[in-house]
């Protein structure tokens, strides 16, 4: 049985951090040409989070911002990076001092799903903070911390009858007690974004 975290877990702040555990459901557009048009809504249906990305850039980049609009973090891909590496910066900057981590596949040819996360101050990244583990194409993935069983947040998809007329895709994001959640939230994307990029030439190819 993984053990939950015995202390706060704060990546991009403490005050994202709930002394409960934080249901989140994901809302995602399934043919959104940008690829970065996800809703994060809570327990109440209230908007949590918004993820937008740009439709054409030379850095695929997404921007995580809060109901009000704010930009949280940034997410941009690494160009010509054989483990699909993502960094993420603080609020909407792209400047070094502000890379809070780096997410990239354990291995370019996987099964399963297996995704380090290593926070700004481990340059060496020789061993990950963070693991994510599972089956995304199934939306089942537990996050860890390390290569521990200590679990900090799970994903388990959702299915509606108007979402799959609506061509959205939805899961369940549950957010451990003390643990970032939006930290979780900008992991939940990257990891859609690591998934879906093979898709990403057959969606461009025929408006070209």
């Amino acid at each position: 049985m993984p053990a939950p975290s015995p202390a706060p877990v704060a990546v991009v702040s403490s005050q994202f951090c709930a002394p409960y555990a934080v249901p989140m459901t994901v809302t995602k557009k399934a043919m959104s040409l940008s690829g970065g048009d996800f809703v994060v809504t809570d327990a109440n249906g209230a908007e949590m989070l918004r993820v937008r990305g740009a439709v054409f850039s030379v850095h695929d980049r997404r921007v995580l911002h809060d109901a009000a609009g704010r930009p949280l973090v940034s997410m941009r891909e690494k160009v010509f990076s054989m483990h699909n590496r993502w960094e993420v910066f603080r609020g909407d900057s792209n400047n070094a001092s502000d890379l809070l981590f780096t997410v990239k596949k354990a291995a370019v040819l996987q099964l399963r799903t297996e995704v380090d996360v290593f926070l700004a101050g481990n340059t060496a990244q020789q061993a990950c903070d963070f693991k994510i583990r599972g089956s995304y194409f199934e939306r089942s993935c537990a996050f860890y911390i390390g290569y521990s069983n200590t679990m900090v947040a799970q994903i388990t998809r959702k299915y509606t009858a108007s979402n799959v007329l609506l061509g959205k895709d939805t899961f369940l994001v549950t957010v451990f007690p003390r643990v970032d959640y939006v930290f979780i939230a900008a992991l939940d994307v990257i990891l859609d974004e690591i998934h879906r990029e093979k898709f990403d030439f057959d969606l461009i190819t025929p408006l070209s």
